[in-house]
């Protein structure tokens, strides 16, 4: 990469930017199935925790990302670390005042809705501009790597979330504590962005053709307007649009797994809740590891092109949903969720690296934007639309992400035909 402008000391550096937020996310999503159980909170309410943060994260990604021109991609990193570390923050404190019994569990968790938005509206900012800012650097089949190099860290940030966030909780703080931890961790990965990363404000607005660049649409799809200037990309743009449909499908389906996995595992294993996070994290690392595996090995060993990334990792991904909603037992649920995070570890960065290869090098940081919505896009309705599949029958929501992740697979079969 350091021959394109982007170091291995940068590239880390932009890794940690995602992995952090990774490991922190994922570790609040382990223990929030054991917290809500403690505190008699319903198993919906838990689920629609996360809505409020996603419908402002899918407002905000698009609007950071627009700002990434101005004010320059390490600035919105800044920003987006500074909401990760403040979210945590307030989300840990809030449920730490509801465990010890400071406030009912009501008001636990609006504050702690109130926390998650704060990250929703800030913390979308830093993964559009880390996206763009090694797009600007890359390119052809070094982008695909480097995005799915960078995709892996929330492969990464799923095993070290859910594996540490057990060492980290202690009096009095008890199961909220990781989260006051991982605020920490963010801070720390703060201050080594603003000394460690060199300043990345353009002196000009990221408008215009930069160099000519290799596109799958057609190079004249976003032609000049009359007065000479591109028109902003849009979603209905011919060229992005069936990556960023296939990203909001299989979100979807990955969104409403990781919702209901931790209960899956409390209620099949009649574990009481306070103990269950042990377990809850051994199915979450494991099939973490998965998803590393795919992204770190399969993908620069298979060489498959975007489309051929949903495809085969769609259909991997429904047979892993499958065989987990079905599982009596910790072996069964954990060996279907590695299967399934497989097979989510090739579906992300094929919609990702799709989009991003679709459109010029002066258009990286609006796709960036749109590529940060949709992430954000599954978590409006489909944790509580798993929940309350959940709630009407143990395997239902695994057997409806399987479905989904076929049709999927059979849709991007016949619509990608000649996007390869």
């Amino acid at each position: 990469m350091s021959g394109l402008g982007l170091s291995r000391g940068r590239f880390a550096l932009l890794f940690s930017v995602m992995l952090v937020a990774a490991a922190g996310n994922t570790a609040m999503q382990s223990l929030l199935p054991s917290i809500g159980r403690v505190l008699g909170v319903a198993d919906i309410w838990v689920a629609l925790a996360f809505s409020l943060s996603a419908v402002l994260w899918v407002i905000a990604a698009p609007y950071w990302a627009h700002r990434a021109d101005r004010r320059g991609r390490r600035a919105l990193m800044r920003v987006g670390l500074y909401g990760f570390v403040s979210s945590m923050l307030i989300c840990g404190g809030a449920l730490a005042a509801g465990l010890a019994g400071y406030v009912g569990p009501v008001a636990a968790f609006v504050v702690f809705i109130l926390g998650r938005s704060l990250y929703g509206a800030f913390g979308a900012a830093s993964p559009p501009a880390v996206q763009a800012y090694i797009a600007a650097r890359t390119d052809g089949e070094q982008r695909i790597n480097a995005l799915a190099a960078l995709a892996s860290s929330f492969g990464l940030g799923t095993i070290i979330g859910p594996a540490v966030a057990p060492l980290f909780i202690f009096p009095p703080l008890g199961l909220s504590a990781p989260l006051i931890v991982f605020a920490g961790i963010g801070a720390i990965v703060l201050a080594l962005l603003v000394t460690r990363l060199p300043d990345d404000t353009p002196k000009n607005p990221a408008r215009g053709p930069i160099v000519a660049y290799p596109s799958i649409g057609a190079p004249d799809a976003h032609a000049p307007t009359e007065n000479g200037e591109r028109t902003p990309l849009r979603w209905r743009d011919p060229r992005v649009w069936p990556w960023l449909m296939a990203g909001m499908i299989g979100g979807h389906g990955q969104a409403i797994l990781l919702s209901v996995v931790g209960f899956l595992v409390i209620d099949r294993l009649s574990i009481a809740p306070d103990q269950a996070q042990q377990w809850i994290a051994i199915v979450l690392i494991v099939g973490a590891f998965a998803t590393l595996l795919a992204q770190w090995w399969l993908i620069p060993q298979l060489a498959l092109d975007p489309r051929q990334l949903i495809l085969w990792g769609s259909l991997v991904t429904a047979a892993g949903t499958a065989v987990t909603g079905v599982a009596e037992t910790l072996y069964g649920i954990t060996l279907g969720y590695a299967l399934g995070s497989l097979g989510f570890g090739l579906f992300r960065p094929g919609f990702t690296s799709g989009a991003s290869l679709a459109v010029g090098r002066d258009e990286q940081n609006a796709v960036a934007g749109m590529v940060t919505s949709v992430n954000g896009i599954a978590y409006i309705a489909a944790p509580a639309v798993g929940v309350g599949l959940y709630m009407i029958s143990l395997p239902l929501p695994f057997l409806a992400t399987a479905a989904l992740m076929i049709a999927l697979a059979a849709w991007t079969g016949l619509s990608f035909r000649g996007s390869a």
